[in-house]
């Protein structure tokens, strides 16, 4: 069961593309694409997975995910055997990064929507009434030709930007730090933990890479990421045991081996406290949706 890598600005040959779905059930596999994607589902109920997370969707939800992260809608079994009362109905807009190249963000004005799509690899849930407003601006979305709808877009995203009714589907983005330019004593740490998360990570040897004590490493690594060095290495290491449940057909103790847990008990309380499931539900639901498109 592997997660479908896919472009959508090649496929419709656009970097700004809004489309209205109406379909029994939401019939796409587990895939990622560098786009961005905002979703509002108008109707239809299920369960969605963004990134390590499985929850339930409703009519109603609107969600942005960032480039790159994985993702799928799985409709209720009503939808899929013809029984439900109502259809799986959604708006769904993709834009590209590049969109918005040459400097557009380096204007102190951009920054908060700049802050906003940075945020966005961890998937964005909105609440209240910026949902409602969000919804709307892309009902308009659909109806508006031309330039008016590049100005559409950067007015919602500018009106998620500034409200506080958000929230992060993931507890941190994706191996994030794997990008990271800036020079930053911690770099060498973040590359250590995403070569190395397999095998047995001591405190100290982490702290010498910054030639600074365990205490004082753990002091810094607390005040740059607001949390923990030992809540990141279980972070980048769930984030792969995902990975592997859905890309490989390995038993449940051999992905806790290979992503550095010595005991199986704490690997299935550790990835249900980071995911909501435990490793073999998380691996059947996704491998349910992926039935359905073969």
């Amino acid at each position: 069961m592997k997660i479908l890598q896919t472009e959508i600005a090649l496929k419709l040959n656009s970097l700004f593309t809004v489309l209205e779905r109406d379909e029994q059930f939401f019939n796409s596999p587990l895939h990622v694409h560098p786009e961005f994607e905002m979703v509002y589902i108008k109707e239809s109920a299920g369960k969605r997975i963004v990134g390590n997370r499985i929850e339930k969707f409703s009519a109603g939800d609107v969600v942005l995910m960032g480039p790159n992260l994985p993702h799928i809608w799985i409709n209720d079994d009503e939808y899929v055997k013809g029984q439900a009362v109502d259809r799986a109905r959604s708006i769904i807009i993709y834009f590209h990064p590049r969109l918005f190249e040459n400097g557009f963000f380096d204007l102190e004005e951009a920054a908060p929507i700049r802050d906003l799509l940075k945020s966005a690899k961890k998937g964005i849930v909105l609440s209240g009434k910026t949902r409602a407003a969000v919804a709307g601006y892309m009902e308009r979305l659909l109806l508006a030709q031309g330039f008016k709808r590049v100005l559409l877009l950067l007015e919602m995203l500018e009106c998620m930007a500034v409200k506080e009714e958000l929230a992060f589907i993931n507890s941190d983005e994706l191996l994030q730090h794997e990008s990271r330019q800036e020079k930053d004593r911690l770099c060498d740490v973040y590359k250590f933990v995403n070569e190395n998360f397999r095998g047995d990570i001591q405190l100290k040897d982490v702290a010498r890479l910054t030639n600074l004590t365990p205490q004082s490493f753990c002091r810094l690594f607390k005040k740059r990421n607001n949390l923990h060095f030992v809540e990141y290495l279980n972070q980048v290491r769930i984030n792969n045991a995902c990975r592997m449940l859905l890309d490989t057909d390995w038993t449940i103790s051999e992905i806790a081996y290979n992503c550095g847990y010595k005991t199986i008990s704490n690997f299935n309380k550790l990835f249900k406290e980071t995911t909501g499931y435990a490793p073999k539900s998380y691996r059947d639901v996704a491998k349910a949706a992926a039935d359905r498109f073969l």
